[in-house]
């Protein structure tokens, strides 16, 4: 007998081997085409989860499939090792954050080893490490000398006891509290860094070089929020202009009021007297809403008239204007012209405060009277005055040139998209490399003088303050430009600039003259294949088709796009069916899995649970099903077969066309990051094989050959099985140098097939006839079964309608 299958021992005995062999490193090689694979690298947590296993296991098995297909694939990975959680553990335990980030990566890197996978770890990056962010910060001085990174005033969430700004994270509750001290958290204005996303938003929008899921390119779509229309001028009593932007300038004669976003620069200005109290409140609670909250279009819409009014562009009539916490000074112009009659929230909102609702666009077949909610789509113009009896599409026009002449207005093409505000008020991140000097104003450090090193003896504060406001020796310096004293920048820059370009860096990480040399970048950008989770569809993904843009146009890469393909996987959910979580109780632990059954196991089964992009819940009994499944395979291989064999030629044919069928099956499958059916596929491959041998298949020449074939398609999926079956069959190198086999048309062709026969679409009998019979043919057979006859029994046939290797259906009367 084999022995038992002992996955501790043999993956142990493999990870070791592939590690010693340097199996997995790759070199440039221009006589294959290459195939450069990325997942998602992780962030240093300390523990590697299932969600991790989840979404590099399934990366593993199609970076090895293609890799026996003849592509020279390199898999790398890394480490996010930037971020918030670090710098809390410094505040909570005392560590410093690169330290603990360390300490994380080593064991994470145990664990990702652990998997089996075929990273290849000479090419690892860990972004917290100098020789990594030094190259944040060269990437930050480009896009400052090309007009790219500018300062402006941005808005934080600000906890006055504590003193300092707080990420999202720490701003906790419906009350929008500071998780350290309880206090309610305010908006408060900062100087702070922006790359200018928006001079691209144009060109984010086009897709046609990439095959990326439709659902992420719409959500980047709707991020961008690219809209046509108008901007219209009004003006307030005092004469200042007062900018909207709409998309439907041919309802301009319909509007009734203003509203302006409370952080808006003449809200102040423009409230009289008698209003200030009850705009001073109102404004201090919206500045508390978070901006999801504020455009919530389930909430009540709410607003405080402020006292002043401005004059209509075309007809000069005096409106009101109000503020409402629904209208963000991050968006268009921080301003609103209300249509009433012909927007939902705008009808909302006057009939609330009694404000006019003329229509201005009638709706189909309208009576003149008032409307009992608001009618949004085309019509003809109404009350419009020169414009009455202009259909709206083109009202919208005419509209716009006639605002155009009295010089109140312009077409305009606006965007949701905002720039990208890098700045974080946090240690745990890359120094940005300005430095502000009070007679030179804020000047980039040097090339030369890079890095900015972060200070090692930062002392972290309870409140949660960034240590480089308080080191003296990180934040005293010269300036470059008079030799005067000066002081450092202390923010530090969104983590999200380490992963915009992280790719690239994979493929030379050991350059110290340049992000990437140009050999390299030539040899394996852009990335073939990129692999993760679909929430950073708008964030991540969005930032680094930026950054390759602008690389383009900064003269480093030639291509437009960072990723030629993108999978996004679904989300493993706990046992309960729902997300994992702590709270829940329901988290799984891959290593205690590991330890008992082995990671092909668990790696197989992830790959079983259902299709890859769909997600599903964890199944203990399931893992148990995919372990006994691994056992068979290595009892199908190893055991010796039942003696006295005898099989024949049919049988020798049969072993030929299920290995056939399985493997292409099999291939189709990977292709289409379809891992559950080719697992399922080889499930049934095993049974059917394992029955064969028991009717002497063990003894035709076709019954070696399968073996091995069953054991090259496991190979991808199970990697140390695999490796371990092919040394005992005495495969030649390891089983992950092999090429993928091929299968035969003629093996897979089957000489029978199943033919379905119904009466009136109702199945009556199943029959097996011929493959490639003709119509007729299946008519015939059809006709002559004695069930079909029996439902047939004084009717008369009408029609018989053959779908050609499937089924024959009987129309009868």
């Amino acid at each position: 007998m084999s022995g038992q299958y002992d996955p501790t021992t043999i993956e142990a005995k493999w990870q070791a081997r592939w590690q010693a062999d340097g199996l997995y490193r790759v070199q440039d090689d221009p006589s294959r085409p290459k195939c450069l694979f990325v997942t998602m690298y992780p962030y240093p947590s300390g523990d590697l989860h299932i969600g991790h296993w989840y979404a590099m296991t399934p990366s593993d098995a199609k970076a090895r499939y293609l890799r026996m297909r003849g592509y020279n694939v390199l898999f790398p990975m890394g480490f996010d090792a930037f971020g918030l959680p670090a710098e809390n553990a410094a505040i909570q335990h005392g560590i410093h954050p690169f330290k603990w980030t360390m300490a994380n990566i080593e064991r994470m890197r145990g664990q990702l080893r652990s998997m089996g996978t075929m990273f290849d770890w000479t090419r690892e990056i860990v972004t917290c490490r100098p020789d990594y962010y030094v190259w944040n910060q060269w990437f930050f001085l480009k896009f400052y000398e090309a007009g790219l990174a500018y300062r402006a005033m941005a808005a934080v969430d600000w906890c006055p006891n504590c003193n300092t700004t707080l990420a999202r994270e720490q701003v906790v509750g419906a009350d929008r509290v500071c998780e350290r001290c309880g206090t309610p958290v305010i908006k408060k204005d900062l100087e702070q860094w922006f790359f200018r996303i928006t001079k691209y938003a144009d060109e984010l929008l086009d897709f046609s070089r990439m095959e990326w899921p439709e659902r992420v390119q719409t959500l980047q779509r709707n991020w961008i929020g690219r809209s046509e229309g108008a901007e219209i001028v009004y003006t307030s009593e005092r004469g200042d202009p007062i900018t909207v932007f709409t998309t439907r300038p041919d309802t301009l004669d319909g509007a009734t009021f203003l509203v302006l976003a409370p952080e808006h620069s003449l809200v102040e200005a423009l409230t009289t007297p008698e209003h200030r109290a009850a705009v001073a409140a109102y404004v201090q609670r919206a500045r508390r809403e978070t901006e999801i909250e504020r455009l919530s279009e389930d909430r009540e819409k709410t607003g405080v008239f402020i006292g002043a009014y401005a004059r209509h562009p075309l007809t000069n009539a005096r409106i009101p204007i109000y503020i409402g916490d629904y209208v963000l000074l991050s968006y268009g112009t921080g301003a609103i012209h209300a249509v009433p009659a012909h927007d939902t929230r705008d009808f909302a909102f006057a009939v609330k405060y009694g404000l006019p609702i003329p229509v201005v666009i009638a709706p189909p077949d309208w009576d003149g009277k008032p409307l009992r909610e608001a009618y949004v789509g085309e019509g003809v113009m109404v009350n419009s005055g020169p414009f009455d009896g202009t259909p709206s599409h083109e009202g919208r026009r005419l509209v716009t040139e006639a605002l155009e002449r009295t010089g109140r207005g312009r077409a305009a093409v606006t965007y949701r998209l905002r720039d990208w505000l890098i700045s974080r008020q946090r240690y745990w991140g890359t120094p940005i490399p300005i430095i502000y000097c009070p007679s030179c104003g804020a000047v980039p450090v040097p090339y030369a003088d890079l890095p900015v090193l972060l200070p090692e003896d930062a002392e972290f504060l309870p409140t949660g303050e960034s240590p480089l406001k308080h080191n003296e020796r990180f934040l005293r310096t010269t300036c470059p430009k008079c030799g005067g004293p000066a002081e450092r920048e202390t923010d530090t820059m969104d983590t999200f600039v380490d992963s915009s370009w992280y790719q690239f860096r994979y493929l030379d990480p050991h350059n110290a003259e340049a992000p990437f040399g140009q050999a390299p970048l030539r040899a394996w950008a852009p990335v073939d294949q990129y692999t993760g989770g679909i929430e950073h569809a708008v964030m991540h993904l969005m930032y680094t088709r930026f950054f390759a843009k602008v690389m383009r146009d900064l003269g480093l890469v030639w291509f437009d796009e960072p990723m030629l393909r993108l999978f996004n996987q679904g989300i493993i959910l706990g046992p309960d069916g729902n997300r994992m979580s702590k709270s829940r109780g329901n988290v799984v632990n891959p290593d205690e899995y590991v330890g008992t059954v082995g990671a092909d196991v668990v790696r197989a089964y992830l790959m079983f649970i259902g299709p890859w992009d769909g997600g599903g819940p964890w199944n203990p009994r399931g893992i148990e099903g995919i372990h006994r499944f691994l056992q068979r395979v290595w009892h199908l291989v190893l055991d010796p077969p039942p003696a006295g064999t005898g099989a024949g030629p049919e049988t020798a044919a049969l072993v030929r066309r299920t290995i056939h069928q399985t493997l292409r099956r099999v291939t189709e499958d990977l292709e289409g990051f379809r891992f559950n059916t080719a697992i399922a596929a080889l499930m049934e491959c095993t049974t059917a094989l394992t029955r064969l041998r028991d009717e002497g298949a063990a003894g035709t020449p076709e019954w070696a050959p399968a073996l091995r074939t069953l054991i090259l398609m496991l190979a991808p999926l199970t990697p140390h099985l695999a490796e371990e079956l092919w040394e005992r069959v005495g495969g030649s190198e390891s089983v992950h140098r092999q090429a993928w086999p091929t299968w035969d048309p003629d093996a897979v062709r089957e000489d029978f097939m199943t033919l379905v026969l119904q009466v009136n679409g109702k199945v009556r009998d199943r029959v097996t006839v011929p493959a490639g019979s003709d119509d007729a043919r299946l008519r015939e057979a059809a006709l002559e079964s004695e069930k079909v006859r029996k439902f047939l029994d004084g009717k008369s046939v009408e029609d018989v309608i053959v779908v050609p290797g499937k089924l024959v259906n009987v129309v009868a009367r």
